[in-house]
């Protein structure tokens, strides 16, 4: 997740200061990655370094703002424009354990699988439930637009994320049946019975040679 450019896309509305910066930043992901201001402002630090921020004075508070700069507008809108890269695709938990899991000794991975399976399925239903909740909002005129809609859409994501868990898990279930199966099948077959040595069988090596009768 690019906190860099989420900071550069609030700062795009205006100059902002820290705490701002976070709360309006898990405003629109409904607290989905949360920050802490230390974090708000070590990322700032960053870019001010790179030139795509710059201080802009203190509000009435004493705060320091700080604002986006020509630079870093440039950056957030070459962002914009890129398409997430997938060749690096961030490490999974999940995927990790099940890998791990599999043939480690002690280890019912089938048990891990159902276990699993609950926790996604209760989660896909408390996302639904949000989605009623942040839809009713939106339809009721009590949605603070952007930010509504914004957390709509991630937890939008978060719901077919969660499906696609659960899928997975149903078909990696399926799949460790069938190769046990497999595996059974292949240790219970009889071995097939050897090929007879060559040469002449011995009852026929043994028996008299077909003769002729004599005429007479």
């Amino acid at each position: 997740m690019s906190i860099r450019h989420g900071l550069l896309a609030l700062l795009e509305r205006g100059p902002r200061y820290g705490s701002q910066l976070r709360t309006e930043f898990e405003s629109r992901t409904g607290s989905t990655w949360p920050l802490n201001v230390g974090q708000v402002y070590t990322t700032l630090a960053r870019l001010e370094r790179d030139g795509l921020v710059a201080p802009d004075g203190a509000d009435e508070a004493g705060h320091t703002l700080y604002a986006i700069t020509e630079t870093g507008r440039t950056e957030l809108h070459s962002w914009y424009e890129r398409p997430v890269e997938r060749t690096n695709p961030p490490r999974d938990e999940l995927s990790i354990k099940l890998a791990m899991a599999v043939g480690a000794p002690g280890v019912d991975i089938r048990a891990v699988i159902q276990a699993q399976r609950v926790a996604t399925i209760r989660a896909m239903q408390d996302y639904t439930r949000l989605k009623a909740q942040a839809l009713t909002a939106i339809e009721n005129g009590q949605a603070r637009e952007r930010d509504d809609v914004a957390w709509l859409l991630v937890i939008e994501q978060l719901i077919f994320q969660t499906e696609a868990e659960a899928r997975w898990l149903d078909h990696s279930e399926s799949r460790l049946v069938r190769l046990s199966v497999l595996a059974e099948r292949g240790a219970t077959t009889e071995p097939p019975p050897a090929a007879p040595p060559a040469g002449p069988h011995p009852a026929h090596a043994s028996a008299p040679a077909a003769t002729r009768p004599a005429q007479s």
